[in-house]
């Protein structure tokens, strides 16, 4: 993939330059309408690269094929989404080339540094080149670098002539805000399994994820002067931080890793009259999951017996562990697996301690495990991506997509 270095550069500069970052708040969809010009640039480099069957839907959704694929193969789908985070700046990426890597401090603007004191990882890329933003902005590896390495990778098999399997791409907007495959249409797509090529450093492998619910609990008071409030008022914030303290107070992302599940208050908004906390509910094992929805509202239970029924609560899950899908067959795992060790790599087996686009497309029929990308950091200023980690995603890429000659 050496002699591919430049167009991978190239290309992942060319799209970091789009701000492309999608908006929670928005009633569109996608969510803003960069990630739609970004979509149009993209299917003019599928065609530039020789891909065929390109089409953008009006949801968003670009779709490729690589053409003339060997008869009787896998369909296999590949996908990288467009958005990068709202959480940090992605407007006027400036990036910063740091080749041949000297192992020392990474300094950038507004007192930014990347140190492999603080990042150990990055004592890994001694001699590499390194891609940073210039410290005011995220880098947008997240996801730019996967789409980088998926069009480095097609193009790489079409010129190669390459007999390969039955592959269709897919670019989608809104994963940073959940809602990446909100209307994405599997039977459309038409693929035996995918990959999103969404991971982080290079091996990374994931099969598993949370399983994911949202809690929002309502605590109504009654507010009266406080001049002559004795036996009257009910201040609905203190009630509020009374409930808090009956969630186990070491199950919180804080306190928790690996598989151990967790209560996250994300948000407190209140005053005496009416407060609303929002918790994240998360779990790797399905009968602990229920079990952790089944305890968030019999504590509710037990506090409105005391409290006049002042607490109301709402859940909804949000995804699943994929894993419950992908059990059942591990085909998708095991080639990703081959592929990188076919590419010199050691797999790194990682549960998300979060969830993918794949989770939701798993529980829709397209089984579709997650494959690093290459990138560090993600979501701000921190953010790096080794070029030669993103030149090996390519080439399990390619790998995956190849038939044994």
């Amino acid at each position: 993939m050496e002699k591919y270095k430049e167009y991978a550069l190239n290309t992942f500069k060319e799209l970091i330059s789009k701000n492309t970052q999608s908006d929670e708040n928005s009633n569109s969809y996608p969510s803003t309408e960069s990630q739609l010009k970004l979509g149009k640039h993209l299917m003019e480099e599928c065609k530039k690269i020789g891909l065929t069957k390109i089409e953008q839907d009006k949801y968003g959704y670009i779709t490729a094929k690589l053409p003339n694929p060997d008869k009787n193969t896998p369909k296999i789908g590949l996908i990288a989404h467009i958005d990068t985070s709202p959480e940090y700046s992605g407007e006027n990426i400036s990036p910063q080339i740091h080749e041949n890597y000297d192992g020392k401090d990474i300094v950038l603007k507004n007192g930014i540094t990347i140190s492999p004191k603080e990042f150990p990882s990055l004592n890994n890329y001694k001699g590499k080149t390194i891609i940073t933003s210039d410290g005011t902005t995220l880098l947008g590896a997240d996801d730019k670098a996967g789409i980088t390495a998926i069009l480095t990778a097609a193009k790489y098999i079409i010129e190669k002539k390459l007999p390969h399997k039955d592959i269709k791409i897919a670019f989608t907007p809104d994963e940073e805000i959940g809602k990446g495959t909100e209307h994405f249409s599997t039977d459309n797509f038409g693929c035996d399994y995918a990959y999103t090529i969404d991971g982080g450093e290079v091996g990374e492998l994931n099969y598993e994820t949370f399983n994911a619910a949202r809690a929002a609990i309502t605590i109504k008071g009654k507010n009266v002067h406080p001049g002559s409030a004795k036996g009257i008022m009910i201040n609905s914030a203190l009630l509020a931080a009374e409930f808090i303290s009956y969630l186990p107070s070491s199950e919180t992302p804080a306190k928790t890793e690996g598989k151990e599940g967790f209560y996250h208050l994300t948000s407190i908004k209140g005053n005496v009259e009416k407060t609303t906390l929002n918790y994240i509910i998360r779990d790797f094992e399905k009968e602990s999951f229920e079990k952790r929805k089944e305890f968030i509202k019999s504590v509710v239970t037990r506090f409105n017996e005391k409290n006049d029924n002042r607490l109301e609560i709402e859940i909804h899950d949000e995804y699943y562990n994929m894993y419950e899908v992908l059990k059942n067959n591990m085909t998708p795992v095991e080639t990703a697996k081959e592929a990188m060790i076919k590419a010199g790599i050691e797999p790194k087996i990682i549960s998300v301690r979060g969830g993918t686009d794949g989770s939701h497309l798993s529980f829709k029929n397209l089984p579709c495990p997650n494959i690093f990308a290459g990138g560090h950091n993600f979501h701000g200023p921190y953010e790096y991506l080794p070029l030669e980690s993103m030149l090996k995603s390519a080439e399990v890429i390619v790998n995956i997509c190849k038939n044994p000659s």
